[in-house]
């Protein structure tokens, strides 16, 4: 009986190798180039096994088998060629669709909003294309088993490609643009999505992979004999298995708490900075005792290939400036004299102007790290400019403290990356905090303004629009209040926590003192749109009178409230990954809860 039970499974396994060199032959029919010996067809085999498990984590399970076809040719292929060719199929369609919107031939004199659109479309594809080559050589660069580590960065990149494709088609009117750029993006759209999920899952595909190939081991190993008696061919192949390592975040044991990344003289200035001590690079003043009378001077001034801080101190006075901090310009610290004393202002605005929402930015940061501090950005344009940002932020850990951000409609918009906003004042009437990032907003106030006689306010508008892409909007320990203009009407002029902008948005608030002007119902429903099935709206400890949820909005399948172990995802270490760029910005932070 012991005998029998050590023979059946060699027969078994015999039996497998040799269906399975026979499917391999039969998928080999054809195909003139493919190897004669057995045992590659074997590693063949185990190949294109890796494409079907590689890509079942993609929404378009085609265009990745397509999009990493040439890899599978290679038998030794791992899973960091996988994921380094689907990366860079994609940039070559986003690249095509850059094209598409280049041969777009808008009349500027005719019509100034498409064309302008237009050229909005072109910088944010390329945008998208820098991130993907950024994100390819982090790939690149990095053993297959410290991915992991860098998973959290790479997605965020990858989200904000995909949160770019979608503003360049928003922000278009005309169907005739609108669509040719739509269907010349389709395959771009779909690869990254597809790569954002990957990555999204990038320990589950690393495992899946490694399983495949230890498999793969496992039959040259057991069935070389039978194969050769098969195929009549001695020559074996050998595949190196590997091991799915778990890799942890290295982090800096110093006391000050500074990433090891970070510079020593960038340390020296921070120390200054809490120590009150800090000195600027340059300095900005309208009495000209500064450098400049204006900051578009500081900025124009910052040095090409900077690395360390480019410090601007802008003194007390009302700056009448549209400003860009540009993606070359990194690390700047603006600080003021504090808010409502240094203020930077605009009115440009949509309804208006005709401009794009992303043109309409009184002060917009593109620039990775970007700090500010004691200033006032407010935009003008009022109620009746509709769409007018004050803010706009497209720069990866970004940071404002001690600020106001002043506006009606669209005032604060955090376009794409991680930020944070702490101590802050944010005002606003219609999704005047929204965007397709990933924000937190700890210990600020929020104050919702009055807005026309037949408009409402909503806090929120988040636009994530895929499930596992990185985006969101978090309210931690803020006061929700009114303003004073709204004050007496705070119960016929209705005033929502927010309400989703596109099929995942993500709003949390927690912690926060609710006061009795937001509605019972607390979210609001997107018209015309069915986003509250997919969309989440959570609430976490929050308390006063707007903060009873018995009577919220139950259309809303993912509302209401959560428990501690789902808040704690939300929090600033978990949300924005905070522990390991935060501490460099030099602003307060709380990594976890700040109420017991």
């Amino acid at each position: 009986m012991a005998g029998n039970n050590v023979v059946l499974p060699l027969v078994s396994i015999i039996f497998v190798v040799v269906v399975l060199c026979g499917a391999v032959l039969v998928l080999r029919i054809g195909d003139e180039d493919a190897p004669s010996n057995t045992n590659r067809n074997i590693s063949t085999g185990g190949s294109m096994k890796s494409v079907t498990t590689f890509c079942q984590y993609a929404e378009y399970k085609d265009s990745c088998a397509k999009s990493i076809s040439p890899v599978a040719k290679n038998q030794s292929a791992t899973t960091k060629d996988f994921i380094i060719a689907a990366i860079q199929a994609t940039i070559e369609e986003v690249s095509n669709s850059y094209k598409v919107a280049a041969d777009t031939d808008v009349d500027q004199t005719l019509d100034p909003y498409n064309h302008m659109a237009i050229e909005d479309c072109k910088e944010m594809l390329q945008d998208a294309i820098d991130d993907l080559e950024a994100s390819l050589s982090v790939v690149g660069d990095s053993e297959i088993h410290s991915l992991n580590d860098r998973g959290d960065e790479l997605l965020n990149w990858v989200s904000a490609v995909y949160a770019y494709q979608k503003t360049c088609t928003e922000q278009i009117e005309k169907p005739e643009y609108k669509t040719a750029i739509e269907d010349g993006m389709i395959n771009a759209s779909q690869l990254t999505n597809n790569v954002i999920n990957i990555i999204a899952d990038m320990s589950k595909v690393i495992e899946a992979f490694n399983n495949i190939t230890k498999a793969v081991d496992l039959l040259h190993h057991a069935g070389a004999k039978a194969a050769s008696n098969i195929a009549k061919n001695d020559s074996t192949t050998t595949t190196t298995s590997r091991r799915l390592l778990q890799a942890t975040a290295q982090l800096d044991d110093d006391d000050d708490d500074f990433p090891s990344w970070f510079p020593a003289a960038d340390r020296k200035l921070l120390a200054e900075q809490k120590a009150g001590k800090l000195k600027p690079t340059t300095v900005v003043a309208q009495d000209g005792s500064g450098s400049f009378k204006t900051i578009q001077e500081a900025l124009k001034a910052y040095p090409k290939k900077r690395k360390a801080k480019y410090i601007i101190y802008v003194k007390a006075g009302v700056y009448k400036e549209a400003l860009e901090v540009s993606k070359k310009k990194k690390n700047i610290f603006m600080y003021g004299d504090g808010a409502g004393k240094t203020v930077i202002t605009g009115n440009k605005n949509f309804a208006v102007m005709r401009m794009t929402i992303s043109r309409t930015a009184t002060f917009s940061a593109l620039g990775q790290g970007f700090v500010a501090q004691g200033i006032t950005f407010r935009n003008t344009a009022g109620a009746e400019g509709h769409q007018a940002v004050a803010f706009r932020s497209q720069s990866d850990m970004s940071a404002l403290f001690d600020c106001s951000i002043e506006g009606y409609q669209d005032t604060l918009y955090y376009h794409t990356y991680r930020q944070f906003y702490r101590n802050c004042v944010i005002s606003g009437t219609i999704d005047f905090i929204f965007g397709k990032g990933t924000a937190l907003i700890q210990n600020s106030v929020i104050i919702a303004r009055k807005p026309l006689s037949n408009q409402f306010n909503t806090i929120t508008a988040d636009g994530k629009e895929l499930a596992k892409a990185k985006g969101g909007v978090v309210l931690q320990n803020c006061r929700i209040v009114p303003d004073t203009a709204l004050f007496s009407a705070r119960f016929q002029l209705k005033t929502y926590l927010g309400r989703p902008w596109k099929a995942y948005a993500t709003a949390v608030v927690m912690e926060s003192q609710i006061g009795d002007l937001v509605s019972p119902v607390g979210w609001k429903i997107w018209d015309g749109e069915s986003f509250e099935d997919t969309c989440i709206c959570w609430e976490y400890k929050n308390y006063g009178p707007g903060a009873n949820t018995s009577r919220r909005n139950r259309a809303f399948k993912q509302w209401g409230l959560i428990g501690d172990i789902r808040a704690r995802r939300y929090t600033v270490g978990s949300w924005l990954n905070g522990n390991t760029w935060l501490p460099a910005t030099g602003i307060p932070f709380a990594l976890g809860f700040t109420r017991s």
